[in-house]
This record gives structure tokens, C-alpha cells and sequence, in this order.
């Protein structure tokens, strides 16, 4: 089946290969997919009609349980509704056909009347009860769930966000929020449609049993078509979902202001919009694909349906033809067949609705499923209040999809606390990992990080997350206010303006506040009105002031000079080594080694292991890897510049 669907979908563009590497498909071969999920048959989707109903009852309930009863009440009042009205229907009906005087016939009939009036007034007054609730209902069921997606999505492991199997999920279950909203207004008109098709289909059963099974065959080639083509879309989203967010970078890419400059001096539009039609031509193939089978398959259940109409009809004819039905009934026989039909094309729709929106929601939960099996533990032992140092005994660690290559490999060392430490490395050493670990983001796959005897893995994370701020090299630039940007730093803590001032100079970053337009309510966020951008220095300084006011007893700092010029540098290391003396201890990363002088000690990593350890004087004095970057990077401030030759 996998290679059938292969070769008759979309092929696979040049824009996937040259741009991604490669097809940007799922594989959703039947036998490679374990979700019940996508087993869509008419069987499957009435046994699990009652759990899907039961499921938008639970959402409506948690989001607002008052208009949750007024919408149950609401849709079960209207189908009994249309059960009276068929029955007065059918006492109108056999008394205005009984009789020879007209206006004794009008008035039998007349009691019959107003209660079909009375029951359309009340069916009017619940119908606009139901639209009313449903209308409060759908916006907080959404949000109910979007906040659960988000807060577990939150709380899982870094190594969750990283891994593509569960990002593959998180995009997938995102949409589930907008599906449980229509889950809201499906299952109101699933009840509606019950009701009347109980009431449409027990009025049938007493004017001749031979009606029921002929209005249900009249439905069932409708039923088939949905069904057929909600498992099409469904596979067809699952398998094209990573194509459709890389569809969506690449226009976002024309519009993203650090993109902006090299796509207007290298002249990148124009390569960026013919890939992005590329692409968007491919997905247009798949639905067009899509639109074709369906096209074929509604004609298919189009003429299954005429030719049950036609044999429903004749049957009624022939009853009514061969005595066994009185004109009357077979009047309120016809109002009942077009009535039960209806409810019964609308209930196999709607439920076809409701069941391929369950599957979305279906994600939804799958994502609440993983997300708390991959959450940040919680809980654990309390580390010790004054340690005295870290050390990491026989620590490995490895990136998932690259075990072959150790980020970190048999590393054992010590971080005494209350001093600077330096992690020295060329690029791919393991330095950031390291501090990655250490900050508790990753657990070792063997080995131990011991605080003074207390292992992190069996520590309280959260705890641990306490003691420790980290200016990362790539730390997030949040498109708020620059009091927001510092003070996010330590968001639970009261945002105190002495504590951002102090923060603020503790980083050396007064000037940069100062020319702000606004000072610390000033928007860091071009493409918003009134919003300021900042330099990669200036944004540095606001790095290192968020870190101070967290206040971890640990700093690590990733590069922190690496956008400043010589002298903010020389001022930013000034600030660390006042840090370190007030006794916080500063883990520093970085690749000028002129700067790491000042550090107590100096840890050297190459390609994920521990190769000398020392302070700098130490490392000088050996000769060995330290001494020799120390001395490429010396050569380029020594080396004398050529005298321009004679012409």
C-alpha cells in the first residue's frame, strides 16, 4: 500500500531535496502505524461515538459547566421536540383526511395544530439557548486546552523539545485545541440529530416496519463517502504536516527582520519566493489529489443514494397502492422519511465531523500522555545549603541520533564553588554541553554530578534550577520590554526596581539603558509599533544584567565578550570578577583565553574529554594544548604587518 500511495501522490520537489535534503514526509504506512486512530469504519466510529461525546462533555464541563448544561438540555429538548411534532403531525394529518365537512375537520385538527405550533416556538426558543451557550462554550474550551498543550510542552525534558519524533507530535497535537473547540458545536448537533432520527425512526416502525431498514440503506452510501475521505485527509495531514511548516519558514524567512538585510544585499527574494512556489505547488498537488479521489468517491455514494430513494419511495407507493396504508399515514410517512433522512445524513456527518476533529484531539492527548511521561521530575533530594564543590565523575553524554560521537566522554573534574572557573575548548570540545549538565538540562547517559555527595539525578530539579543563571551564547532575545528582558531573569520574584537597578549595574549596563527612547519600558521589538532594536552588545549587557538578577549562586556565562569591543569587554570581565568576590561562582566559556587570566581555575576539553585541568600560569608553564591556542591566538596581535614593498 506505501508504495500504491507513493506513486500516486505529489512528487517530491527539487525544493525538498536542495533546500531540507530530502522528502519532507512522514512515512504512514498502514503497517508502520500503530495508531487506532486511523482505522476509520462506520463500526469502529459508532462504538466510540459515546467515548467522543463524552470527551466534549468533559472539555465543555472543565471550561464552563453552566453553558455545558444549557447545551446538553438545549439539544435534547429540540430532537424530543420533532418527536411531538411528527406525532401531531401525524394527528393533523388523519384528522383533516377523515370526515366529509371541512370545518369539522379544521376543528378535530385544531388541537393538533397549536401543538405543532407550540412545539416550533420551543424548538426556536432552545435552538437560540443552544447557539447562545455554544458560543460562550467554544472559545473557553479552546483555551482550556491550548493552556494544557502549552503548559506541558513547558514542563517536558530539553531533551524532549529536541528529540523529532516529539516535536513531530507537538505539531501535529497543536491543532488539537482548535479541534476540541469543534468538538463543542459537533456533538451539540450529534445529539440533536440522535433524538430526532430516534423520533423519526420509532414513527416509521409504527406506520410499517418496512420503512426503517429502507431509510437507513438510504444513508449508508453517505456514511461511506465521509468516512473514506476523513481517513484520506487525516493520513494525507499526518504525512505532510513537516512539509507544510517548512512551507511556511520559508515565507516567514522573506518577512524576518535579521533576514531582512542578506535577502535585500545578496539578493535572496526572488531564490526564497521560487522555492516557496515550488513547495506550495507541491501541497497544491496533494490536495488536488485529494479533491479527485473525493470527487469519485461522492459520485460513487450519490448513486447508491438515488437508487435507495428510488427503492424507498416505490415501496411506500406500493403499500399505499395495495391497501396497507391509509393515505393519512402514508402522508405522515413521507414527513417522517424526508425528516428521519435528514437527521440521519446529518447524524453520519456530523459524526464523521466529530470523529476526524477526535482524531486531532486524539494527538492532543497522546501529547498530554508523552509530555508527563517526559516531564522535569519533580521532587527529590535537597541539595546542601553551602556546597563546597561539583564534581563530575565519569560523566558521558551523548546528542540523541549521534551515540556514535560523545558530546561528552568519560569526563571527571571538579568545580570548586566560590571561584572562576574557565572551560577551554575549540569548538565541538563539549564546553557547552558541559554547563548544560551542570545546569540540569541534560542527565548523563553514565556517570555522576555530585553536589558535595548528593547526586543531581536523584536531586530536586527544580532546585537545582534555583541555584543557577546562565548567560547562554545564544541566549533568547524576547521581543518585550527591557525591564521585561532583565527581570525575566527571576520571573516568581517580585519585580522591585531597586533590584533591577542593581542588577543593571552590577552588568554595566546603565548606558545602554539610558539610550533607550524609553528606558526599561522601551520595546526591544522592531516589527512592532514604537519598538527599538538593539546592538549585539548592548543586547549582551542585558544578558549578563538578567543573570544577575536571578541571583543563582552559580553563573555561566557562555562567550560573554563575543559581541562587545575591547574596552566593554575588558568592563564586563571586571564585572564577573566582582561577582566571583561576592562569592558567586562563575563558570565562563569562552575562546579568548587572554580573558580567562583572571580564572581560579581552568578546565581544557577537545572532542568530549578532559585533557588538562590547571590555573592559567599552570596550563602556560606545560605546554600543552592550552599553552599551544594560547600561543595561536597571541600571534595574531604580534605578528608584524609586511612593509609595503617599493614601486
Amino acid at each position: 500500500m506505501r508504495k500504491k500511495r507513493e506513486a500516486g501522490g505529489p512528487e517530491v520537489s527539487e525544493s525538498e531535496r536542495l533546500l531540507f535534503g530530502g522528502p519532507l514526509r512522514y512515512d504512514m504506512g498502514w503497517n508502520e502505524h500503530a495508531d487506532a486512530f486511523l482505522e476509520l469504519s462506520f463500526r469502529a466510529m459508532t462504538v466510540r461515538l459515546p467515548g467522543m461525546l463524552a470527551s466534549s462533555l468533559r472539555l465543555a464541563r472543565q471550561a464552563d459547566p453552566r453553558a455545558a448544561r444549557i447545551v446538553l438540555a438545549a439539544e435534547v429538548g429540540r430532537g424530543a421536540a420533532q418527536a411531538v411534532s411528527l406525532l401531531a403531525v401525524n394527528s393533523a394529518l388523519g384528522k383533516l383526511l377523515a370526515g366529509p365537512d371541512i370545518a369539522q375537520r379544521l376543528r378535530a385538527a385544531a388541537p393538533a395544530l397549536v401543538v405543532m405550533a407550540a412545539v416550533m416556538l420551543v424548538a426556536a426558543l432552545l435552538r437560540a439557548a443552544s447557539t447562545y451557550a455554544t458560543g460562550r462554550l467554544e472559545p473557553k474550551v479552546e483555551r482550556v486546552a491550548t493552556e494544557l498543550y502549552l503548559e506541558r510542552a513547558a514542563n517536558v525534558e530539553l531533551a524532549a523539545i529536541e528529540d523529532h519524533a516529539f516535536h513531530k507530535l507537538l505539531d501535529t497535537a497543536q491543532y488539537g485545541a482548535r479541534s476540541a473547540r469543534s468538538m463543542i458545536s459537533y456533538g451539540a448537533r450529534v445529539i440533536n440529530a440522535v433524538i430526532s432520527l430516534i423520533a423519526a425512526a420509532g414513527v416509521l416502525t409504527v406506520l410499517h416496519p418496512a420503512l426503517l431498514p429502507l431509510l437507513v440503506t438510504m444513508t449508508l452510501p453517505s456514511a461511506w463517502g465521509a468516512l473514506t475521505n476523513a481517513r484520506r485527509r487525516y493520513e494525507s495531514f499526518h504525512t505532510w504536516v513537516q512539509h507544510a511548516r517548512a512551507g511556511h519558514l520559508i515565507g516567514n524567512l522573506l518577512t524576518e527582520p535579521a533576514a531582512a538585510p542578506e535577502i535585500r544585499v545578496h539578493g535572496v527574494g526572488p531564490f526564497l519566493l521560487r522555492h516557496f512556489r515550488s513547495m506550495s505547488e507541491t501541497a497544491e498537488a496533494e490536495q488536488a489529489r485529494l479533491s479527485r479521489l473525493a470527487a469519485r468517491t461522492g459520485l460513487i455514494a450519490a448513486a447508491w443514494t438515488g437508487l435507495a430513494t428510488v427503492a424507498t419511495y416505490a415501496t411506500l407507493g406500493a403499500l399505499l397502492l395495495g391497501g396497507a396504508m391509509a393515505l393519512s399515514v402514508a402522508g405522515t410517512a413521507v414527513i417522517a422519511i424526508r425528516t428521519g433522512s435528514t437527521s440521519l445524513d446529518t447524524l453520519v456527518l456530523e459524526i464523521n465531523e466529530l470523529h476526524e476533529e477526535a482524531l486531532f484531539v486524539g494527538d492532543l492527548q497522546r501529547l498530554y500522555t508523552e509530555a508527563a511521561e517526559r516531564a522535569i521530575p519533580s521532587g527529590g533530594l535537597p541539595l546542601p545549603e553551602d556546597p563546597r564543590e561539583i564534581r563530575f565523575e565519569n560523566v558521558t553524554f551523548s546528542y540523541p541520533g549521534d551515540a556514535a560521537r560523545p558530546a561528552l566522554d568519560d569526563v571527571s573534574l571538579t568545580l570548586p564553588l566560590g571561584r572562576i572557573i574557565a572551560l577551554v575548548g575549540e569548538n565541538g570540545s563539549g564546553k557547552t554541553t558541559l554547563v548544560k549538565l551542570l545546569a540540569g538540562l541534560y542527565t548523563p547517559a553514565r556517570g555522576r554530578i555530585l553536589w558535595d555527595g548528593v547526586d543531581a539525578a536523584s536531586a530536586d530539579r527544580r532546585l537545582l534550577a534555583e541555584r543557577v543563571a546562565m548567560v547562554a551564547q545564544d541566549f533568547k532575545r524576547w521581543p518585550f520590554t527591557a525591564r521585561v528582558n532583565v527581570a525575566v531573569g527571576r520571573s516568581s520574584a517580585p519585580l522591585t526596581e531597586e533590584r533591577l537597578a542593581a542588577s543593571i549595574a552590577e552588568a554595566g549596563a546603565e548606558e545602554v539603558v539610558a539610550d533607550l527612547p524609553r528606558g526599561l519600558d522601551t520595546l526591544l521589538a522592531r516589527n512592532f509599533s514604537g519598538g527599538h532594536e538593539l546592538s549585539g552588545g548592548q543586547w549582551q549587557r542585558l544578558g549578563i544584567a538578567r543573570a544577575a538578577y536571578r541571583r543563582g549562586r552559580i553563573l555561566i556565562v557562555d562567550e560573554p565578550t563575543a559581541a562587545l569591543d575591547a574596552r566593554a569587554e575588558l568592563e564586563v570581565f571586571d564585572k564577573i570578577r566582582a561577582l566571583a568576590g561576592s562569592g558567586q561562582t562563575v563558570v565562563l566559556i569562552t575562546h579568548r583565553l587572554a580573558s580567562v587570566r583572571h580564572a581560579d581555575l581552568v578546565h581544557v576539553l577537545e572532542h568530549g574529554r578532559l585533557v588538562e585541568s590547571g590555573t592559567p600560569e599552570e596550563l602556560l608553564a606545560r605546554g600543552g594544548v592550552y599553552a599551544e591556542l594560547y600561543a595561536l591566538q597571541a600571534e595574531q596581535f604580534t605578528a608584524r604587518v609586511p612593509a609595503p614593498k617599493p614601486a
